[in-house]
């Protein structure tokens, strides 16, 4: 049985056209009733003990749920229609974004992955004495406290309930339930006695493990991006509300909770590093928590770590990290189904405004409740953390069809990481509209989205199907037709590999690391090969060759010699002067012998000066034949039979 759209036009606060709604989302519509979650609830009531359903309101989401528990049905799926599409103050049609927004609703998307974290609620306090002693007192029913204050600090107040160490904290790694933690001067007390309380000697480098860290020492955070660790809790100990808040916080932090596994890594893409050259560090370079470190030739990354940023993601350029909270594929299927019910729907040139959950949702929501609300050509776009939308995927929402694509920032949005990727977007696009929208309230928004698009030259909708440099490139060529080939910005992932041929030795050096198989070698003929598709920009090659005969050029070739190997170097081959095999470079054969042969001891004699000039079956012939033969032991003995045996026993 297929899915029902609950209608509901709130009051009658906005126009719903059920038809529209229906025709391009594919699904089946009720009518619009007018107070779904108060006097027409049993129309809700019923539709939901019949079967599937989807309501188009996500403000009494909460009532709705409880009505489904109360009957004992499925809890039903949520679209908005409202603050996203029907409350506008604009002149035009909003059926085209509603129907597009049904549909997106509609779309099954695979839930992440996750990993089990527990916290058996083993806390460390750090801070001055009397806030940090204030605070264990409030936790210590609940959690299992230590407060570690400095030598100088009076902790005859300290509460038997808790544990009291005095020291300095030297490092302190890890996340929610496995906090690692080195100190310095650990002094721990010691239970009993009379008077003020005594403590052990002194010890440098003493760790210990907790689930939770709360951090009230008022100073530098101990990890890069606080409010993205789990487990670690900071507040200002001179703010009563703000130690209140922690504190309740960290009473919760005991169970087993789920950790999404944001990102997923493919360990034989990663173009970090080969035989020791460091090549592309574009995801360590971005990473705000320091989830990713160096592994060898790949990196590594630490779930319990990473925050889910997606900045990695948008940023490596060979896949081998890849969003998964959820898949990117699910996110280009979002985009199409969007553009492609907008048109169906009669829609012509919608915008994109792409947001997140928290802060873009409820300054759209605002937008809609106080301010003229969002335009009906804008359609909000809302995704896990704003970072995943990169490059590919402003590429690939302009080739769906979507006019511009506008970027709503939060207060916390990676800015550097995403300005890059609209550099390398606008460079590919053709110059088309994408913006960064930098705003602190609805009005300002209403401003910015307040302008009429340019409407570019009419291009065939793509569909976007791949990974995100295929989808990046296909968008590429729909966007700019003609073109053939697209200078990028420096540090752009696609590009040539450029070659000196006066100083290319033709050593293979490069071949034999490059870590995507863009450069290769023909095993018949001395030659360096070269597709451009494949090449990432790591630069590793540059970095290896001993020659310093190779460059990159950021570029993006359009042609479909892109995926054909071209030859970048090439000599004629050596023949062996004993059998003519070809083997090695003339040119570097003929310099090997000019410098060794007759100047070089090992080479004196002109019979071994040849073996130079030999492949590497006759060269190892030549040597065991020669006279003065270094490898030639003495001459074998011979081998004695069995008539060896029975003469000598006859001979006795």
């Amino acid at each position: 049985m297929p899915k029902t759209l609950l209608l509901c036009d709130c009051l009658g606060s906005q126009s719903v056209d059920a038809d529209t709604i229906a025709t391009a989302s594919d699904m089946v519509c009720s009518r619009v009733h007018t107070a779904l979650c108060t006097k027409q609830i049993d129309v809700a009531a019923k539709a939901l003990a019949e079967g599937e359903v989807t309501i188009a309101c996500q403000q009494e989401r909460r009532r709705f749920e409880e009505l489904a528990e109360e009957i004992g049905s499925e809890i039903p799926g949520f679209v908005d229609i409202r603050d996203r599409a029907g409350w506008h103050d604009d002149d035009g049609d909003a059926g085209p974004k509603m129907a597009a927004l049904v549909a997106e609703a509609n779309l099954a998307i695979p839930l992440p992955r996750a990993l089990d974290v527990v916290s058996e609620g083993t806390c460390l306090i750090l801070g001055p004495a009397d806030a940090a002693l204030d605070a264990a007192r409030r936790l210590c029913d609940t959690l299992a406290v230590t407060v570690l204050l400095t030598s100088g600090e009076d902790a005859a107040d300290a509460d038997p309930r808790f544990d009291v160490v005095l020291g300095r904290l030297r490092s302190a790694k890890g996340a929610l339930g496995n906090f690692e933690i080195v100190f310095d001067g650990l002094r721990q007390r010691i239970p009993g006695g009379r008077g003020a309380p005594e403590f052990t000697a002194p010890r440098d480098r003493a760790e210990s493990q907790c689930d939770i860290v709360l951090d009230l020492t008022g100073e530098a955070a101990l990890f890069p991006a606080p409010h993205k660790r789990d487990g670690y809790l900071r507040a200002d100990p001179g703010s009563i509300p703000a130690l209140a808040e922690a504190v309740r916080e960290a009473s919760e932090l005991v169970g087993t909770f789920e950790k999404p596994l944001y990102v997923r890594l493919t360990e034989s893409l990663c173009a970090h590093s080969r035989a020791g050259q460091v090549a592309c560090t574009n995801c360590l370079d971005l990473c705000p928590t320091g989830a990713i470190t160096p592994d060898g030739d790949h990196v590594a990354v630490d779930p319990l770590i990473c925050a889910g940023c997606g900045a990695c993601s948008a940023a490596c350029p060979s896949g081998a990290i890849t969003y998964d909270a959820p898949p990117v594929d699910a996110l280009f299927r979002r985009l199409n189904t969007l553009a492609e019910t907008y048109r169906k729907a009669g829609g012509t040139t919608p915008r994109l405004l792409v947001h997140d959950q928290d802060h873009g949702a409820e300054m759209i929501a605002l937008h809609a409740r106080y301010g003229s609300g969002l335009p009906v050509d804008v359609v909000p776009f809302s995704v896990e953390s704003l970072s995943v939308f990169g490059h590919a995927e402003m590429l690939a929402a302009l080739a769906s069809g979507f006019a511009a694509v506008d970027v709503l920032l939060s207060p916390r949005s990676e800015r550097d990481a995403l300005s890059a990727q609209v550099t390398l977007a606008e460079a590919i696009s053709g110059e088309r509209p994408i913006r960064l929208l930098d705003l602190d309230s609805p009005d300002e928004l209403e401003e910015a989205l307040s302008h009429e698009p340019v409407e570019g030259p009419f291009i065939p909708a793509i569909l976007p199907i791949g990974t995100r440099r295929q989808v990046a490139r296909l968008a590429g060529k729909s966007l700019n037709p003609g073109e053939h080939m697209l200078p990028l910005p420096e540090n752009a992932p696609y590009g040539a590999v450029l070659v000196d041929k006066d100083a290319c030795t033709l050593c293979l050096s490069c071949v034999s690391l490059c870590p995507s198989g863009a450069l290769v070698d023909n095993p018949d003929m001395p030659q360096l090969r070269f597709q451009e598709d494949a090449c990432l920009q790591c630069g590793l090659c540059a970095n290896i060759c001993p020659e310093a005969a190779i460059t990159l050029e950021p570029r993006l070739n359009l042609d479909d010699t892109a995926f054909n190997q071209v030859v970048l170097n090439e000599e004629e081959p050596f023949a062996c002067i004993e059998c003519g095999t070809l083997f090695g470079v003339k040119s570097t054969i003929d310099k090997i012998t000019e410098k060794l042969a007759g100047k070089h001891s090992m080479f004196a004699n002109p019979q071994a000066a040849k073996m130079i000039q030999m492949c590497d079956n006759c060269r190892i012939n030549a040597q065991y034949h020669s006279t003065d033969n270094p490898f030639q032991g003495k001459e074998r003995p011979r081998v004695r039979t069995t008539e060896d045996y029975f003469g000598k026993r006859r001979d006795h």
